[in-house]
């Protein structure tokens, strides 16, 4: 039975090994990420299809196009590094692909949240009055970024001022 990696192991990673480590994180990341924007991209897909998307007023129309939009890029961002690890194999690129890989998953993910919340807004809007569903979705906006970004930022911070006191 094998034991989890310790700091120590990690640090003796070699560079290759490190970059092989990452990939795998990366590729594995990607495909929950990617079923969670395939299903809501294919959800607003739909819904300009059903009888009542002709009855939406214009702001609701436009948020609904923005909504797509964004889908649509967050699909294609979440789904890059899929094909960089297709095309890219052997081409002894792995320490740029896990760069670009990681930089288009936070872009993925940015670009995800803004269309959940906007998902969000555009339900709420149809039954909830204006100033409600607006705040809703901005709250839920506001919970990713708390909980994509900000925790991430709040836990690096207090590791490196954790492994200050060591040094």
């Amino acid at each position: 039975m094998s034991r989890p990696a310790t700091i120590q192991d990690r640090s003796r990673e070699e560079a290759h090994e490190r970059a092989n480590r990452r990939w795998a994180e990366i590729l594995q990341e990607t495909r929950v990420a990617q079923t969670g924007v395939q299903i809501l991209f294919g959800f607003l897909l739909s819904v300009a299809f059903t009888p009542r998307f002709g009855d939406l007023g214009a702001f609701d129309t436009t948020v609904y196009v923005v909504t797509v939009i964004l889908g649509a890029a967050a699909t294609g961002a979440l789904i890059a590094p899929v094909s960089l690890h297709r095309l890219l194999t052997g081409q002894q690129l792995k320490d740029d692909m896990v760069k670009v890989a990681g930089r288009l998953m936070v872009t993925g993910l940015v670009l995800l949240a803004l269309t959940i919340s906007c998902t969000v807004l555009l339900i709420l809007h149809v039954v909830l009055p204006d100033l409600l569903a607006e705040v809703l979705a901005g709250g839920i906006l506001l919970w990713f970024a708390l909980c994509w970004y900000a925790l991430p930022a709040w836990l690096k911070k207090r590791s490196a001022r954790r492994q200050q006191g060591l040094s």
